[in-house]
């Protein structure tokens, strides 16, 4: 596609209002290649979402945030608090992904992918197979709701619900295990809290994506505010060919008139490319913050070219500047996003390879730094807490070393609930030298060992201060 240059194509400016006079859009469906590409991704999407909350492996979910437990299980590798740095490390890493593709294919992301597309896709789909084509629903707009008409609303309604109650439990079981919310709702068991829950997200995703749906991307999403910062001359977006298709025609033209060079556009003014746009705008007024990029003008166009054996491509991804296509990859400011998600992406991964599978913490007993006894032993206090963050790690064995005849008195196992207490130690040496003793707590399971060092305080060395 030969793309006019950018001062040809109008840019239509910001309307806040834009969207919030009422006017429902009714959508209407097409097909084509962009539509089968949506599928084809939104599809395998929807069917990890709803599926992956019920894989489990050894009697672990492969993804849950485990808030009780302060710990996210992600596909057998458990994330606590102290791997906060790998999480944020895992977000810079998308956004900046996110960025570096927006700069090359436009709202990619919106139109193929993003959770508020997929489900409303889902409810249109319903709302057409309840009560009609667009055309259908729009002249029945203002008619009296009664009879067969009533009946397909409520069915309408009503399965808008039950996919928006069965997102709402899926998405909860992401945050606690799935096969006992479901036990609890099967048994009418299910806490105040936790039905309560359930209630404002099955609300919201019934809202969003069956009432409101456009509305989000248009005031909500702060995407489309500041996609043109990511964007340049260079990057591809659903664009109309201004130059080709205007002045705008007629289809019921004749050909003769059609053919005259000059004298009518490719565009026939059919007005199905607004029709078939989820967020109800006209692509022929020019670059839209509320464009998605979702291809769908770009089908019904293709189509109608088709019928009317005219060359398809009068809407399509395409840059502002074509002339300069094939430097699109040697941009400064693209290779820059390159370079931070590329950065990012590498240090996520060395922070995940080296992470810790166990966090100890041990802290002297201030209260009774030591303690001499008529033997001539000495001992100091210590409380000490681990936590564990590898599904194996269950229990581990303690002992400690560093001085000769040192003896530690406590729990020889210790159990890894994740409960967060203290445990009190005390380690004790006969006749000790004097002086802060260096020593060492062990911490082993049946295949690895994990050292933290400490100090033996002695009366000595207080003696001598």
């Amino acid at each position: 596609m030969h793309q006019s240059p950018s001062a040809q194509i109008p840019l239509r400016p910001i309307n806040d209002s834009y969207g919030l006079e009422g006017r429902k859009i009714h959508v209407r469906l097409t097909e084509g290649r962009f539509q089968n590409l949506r599928r084809l991704i939104s599809w395998p999407l929807l069917a990890l979402f709803f599926g992956l909350v019920w894989v489990q492996s050894k009697g672990t979910p492969w993804l849950m945030f485990d808030f009780p437990e302060r710990r996210i299980l992600l596909f057998g590798t458990h994330f606590s608090w102290y791997d906060l740095h790998i999480l944020t490390g895992m977000m810079i890493t998308a956004a900046s992904l996110l960025f570096f593709v927006s700069m090359i294919w436009g709202r990619v992301w919106c139109g193929f992918a993003c959770p508020q597309t997929i489900w409303t896709w889902i409810f249109i789909r319903i709302e057409r197979w309840t009560e009609g084509r667009a055309s259908l629903r729009q002249r029945q707009e203002n008619m009296p709701l009664r009879g067969a008409r009533l009946a397909r609303r409520i069915v309408k309604h009503t399965l808008w619900m039950t996919v928006a109650l069965l997102t709402a439990i899926t998405f909860t079981g992401y945050f606690m295990p799935i096969r006992d919310l479901v036990a609890q709702l099967a048994g009418a068991e299910a806490s105040t809290t936790l039905v309560g829950w359930l209630v404002c997200m099955t609300l919201l995703t019934y809202i969003n994506a069956g009432l409101v749906r456009e509305k989000i991307c248009l005031h909500a999403c702060p995407y489309s505010r500041f996609q043109a910062v990511m964007m340049d001359d260079r990057s591809l977006k659903v664009s109309y060919n201004a130059e080709r298709g205007e002045p705008r025609g007629s289809i019921k033209l004749s050909s003769a008139i059609q053919q005259a060079k000059g004298s009518v556009g490719d565009c026939v003014d059919c007005n199905i490319c607004v029709q078939v746009c989820p967020t109800g705008i006209d692509i022929r007024d020019g670059l839209q913050a509320a464009c998605i990029d979702c291809g769908a003008c770009i089908d019904a166009c293709d189509q109608v070219m088709l019928k009317t054996q005219r060359p398809t491509g009068l809407i399509g991804f395409a840059a502002a500047q074509e002339q300069q296509q094939p430097q699109r990859f040697w941009r400064p400011r693209l290779l820059g996003y390159f370079a931070v998600t590329l950065i990012a992406f590498s240090s996520t991964g060395y922070a995940l390879v080296n992470k810790k599978d166990l966090v100890v913490e041990i802290r002297r007993d201030r209260d009774s730094l030591y303690r001499e006894f008529s033997d001539g032993s000495l001992c100091n206090f210590y409380q000490i807490k681990a936590e564990s963050f590898a599904p194996a790690l269950t229990q581990m064995y303690v002992s400690v070393s560093g001085q000769e005849g040192l003896v530690l008195q406590g729990p020889e196992t210790f159990m890894l609930d994740n409960s967060g207490e203290w445990t009190a130690y005390r380690v004790c040496l006969m006749n000790p030298a004097g002086g802060v003793l260096p020593i060492t707590f062990n911490f082993s399971d049946q295949t690895r060992t994990w050292s933290r060092s400490s100090s033996l305080i002695t009366n000595t060395h207080y003696q001598q201060r």
